[in-house]
């Protein structure tokens, strides 16, 4: 009877980002949902946002904010994908 050949080492998805080496925790729903549930309520309309004259003025900074906001819940999601262990 043969002796079975060791697996060789599979990286996992998400190594090769930054911080992920260290990172034994594994993604957790309820706090990711919590965390883009914060960021797109960022999102809303504000109400000082609706007369027109402002809203025109304003509007490159508002589009920044929500690009920004968005982004930041990308990279949420990003870094719960590279802690999911897919095999």
């Amino acid at each position: 009877m043969s002796t079975p050949t060791p697996r060789p080492s599979v990286p996992l998805p998400g190594q090769h980002l930054a911080g992920a080496q260290g990172r034994p925790e594994t993604a957790d729903p309820g706090r990711i949902r919590a965390e883009i549930d914060s960021l797109l309520a960022e999102l809303a309309v504000r109400p000082d946002a609706l007369d027109s004259a402002a809203a025109s003025a304003d509007a490159g900074v508002d589009l920044t904010r929500r690009a920004r906001i968005l982004e930041q819940a990308h990279e949420v999601l990003v870094d719960a994908l590279a802690t999911v262990d897919k095999i």
